[in-house]
């Protein structure tokens, strides 16, 4: 008897080890993750056509991005903490915000201060708290979203970031469902909370509440489909609908993915109304009245061979209005900086005016394929008309199958593969935009980032 308890004891002891072990490796600690993000940016933007003075808006800055993202406490719920620390220093900005007479502007890297020149450093702080049930997670607090109906954009220095809630579950096979409310946002150039708003609405007019929600079916049985519905709707603004459909095809050589979105807006509350308007909820469009009406679709095509990506697209947009997207630069100072999900938001235009038809191009290649790992080059062009949108400058209706803008955007890139340097990368990026309804611009980038990833759980678990 006795050595049966022995045996009996030894087994379970032994059984119970591996259970405990596995249920250690996972927590709150355990499962913590810190992303620190070093990034120098250097910006040349030339309006050609300002009025007041050069034009010229250069500026360099260093910018460092602390991102952690806990685990979750172990039970039936998990309780867990994200936060994001930003900072930015200003190495070289120069001139005056709208003063004559100067050889060069403050651009949009840094937030202006009164007199109009750029802060010397800026920076913000945010955190969100998050709890899983199963496979169901939900977080409150400040996150960068990714979605068809909101993008944050990170085209600067820092990135925008927005304070919401949000719902993710993934109880179902093969589907994803999401859903939440945005209330504020913190422009990439901006050390505040601002509500909500579009292009082309009225100074300081703003909404704080922005409702999305979608759901995405990745059908196991068809390899590489994601077919996806999201709604998005600003208060006072408009609403929002897409369709997604993207499948890649394995072909005998190479492969083709294709690329479908639709995209359906309409008015919202005072967006609605002429006195809405009147105050100040409108949106760009080409008739002056401001009234959320478009529809847009767009299909891509990329053909991949290797190191070789081929793209072809054409994108279409109909209806009274632009497409609407978040965009809270018309009615707040230093929160400009947005971006559309649409395969024509480029390094400077967006191609979304009312009626616009667009097609586009773009070559890409990955060096690793001729022995140069890290190494990335492409080249993109698009071609717009049949704008129809609002002359800003005399309000006259631009209303012409003539009217055309496009665009050449040239990117190189290299990241640094191994070594103490690991994940340093340096890119080039140019582009020419010419338009027969906005500024003619050029634009030069210099970027260099180094990205450390730490896992704080095995450092920090007992």
């Amino acid at each position: 008897m006795r050595k049966l308890l022995i045996l009996t004891a030894t087994c379970t002891s032994t059984l119970c080890l591996p259970f405990n072990a596995t249920a250690q490796e996972h927590g709150f600690i355990e499962d913590s993750k810190l992303t620190i993000t070093a990034k120098n940016y250097y910006i040349n933007t030339d309006n050609r056509e300002h009025q007041n003075s050069s034009g010229q808006l250069r500026e360099w800055g260093q910018g460092f991005i602390f991102d952690y993202k806990s685990g979750f406490t172990q039970g039936t719920v998990g309780f867990g903490v994200d936060a994001i620390g930003m900072v930015g220093y200003r190495l070289d900005s120069g001139g005056r915000s709208g003063k004559a007479g100067i050889d060069r502007n403050p651009g949009t890297l840094f937030p202006l201060k009164r007199n109009g020149k750029a802060e010397s450093s800026f920076g913000s702080f945010g955190a969100a708290a998050k709890v899983r049930v199963s496979k169901t997670e939900a977080k409150y607090g400040t996150f960068i979203p990714n979605m068809p109906v909101i993008v944050a954009n990170n085209g600067r220095l820092l990135p925008q970031t927005f304070d919401g809630g949000m719902i993710t579950s993934n109880e179902f096979k093969d589907f994803t469902f999401l859903g939440g409310k945005l209330e504020h946002a913190k422009g990439r150039a901006s050390t505040n909370q601002q509500s909500l708003s579009v292009a082309g609405a009225g100074t300081g007019v703003a909404s704080n509440k922005f409702y999305f929600g979608g759901v995405e079916y990745t059908p196991s049985v068809v390899k590489d489909l994601k077919l996806s519905y999201y709604y998005g709707g600003l208060k006072e603004f408009y609403n929002q609908h897409f369709l997604g459909l993207n499948h890649k095809l394995a072909l005998p050589v190479g492969s083709l993915t294709t690329d479908v979105r639709y995209f359906y807006s309409d008015s919202n509350g005072k967006n609605g109304k002429a006195s809405g308007r009147a105050e100040g909820y409108r949106i760009k469009g080409y008739n002056n009245k401001g009234e959320v009406d478009n529809q847009t679709w767009s299909l891509a095509l990329t053909y991949k061979l290797d190191g070789h990506s081929l793209t072809a697209g054409y994108q279409s947009l109909s209806g009274n209005s632009q497409l609407p997207y978040l965009d809270q630069g018309s009615a707040w100072s230093g929160a400009g900086g947005s971006t559309a999900y649409v395969w024509t938001d480029s390094l400077v235009g967006k191609f979304v005016n009312a009626g616009e038809r667009t097609w586009f191009a773009q070559y890409a290649f990955d060096f690793a394929d001729i022995g140069v790992p890290g190494l990335t080059a492409s080249i993109k062009y698009l071609k717009g008309s049949n704008l129809h949108k609002v002359n800003s400058s005399s309000i006259t209706p631009i209303n012409s199958k003539r009217t055309t803008e496009w665009e050449r955007d040239i990117q190189l890139a290299y990241k640094i593969q191994s070594g103490p340097l690991k994940n340093l990368e340096f890119a080039w990026k140019n582009g020419m935009f010419r338009s027969g309804a906005d500024n003619n611009m050029d634009d030069n980038r210099l970027i260099a980032t180094y990205t450390i990833d730490f896992d704080l759980g095995k450092y920090l678990k007992p």
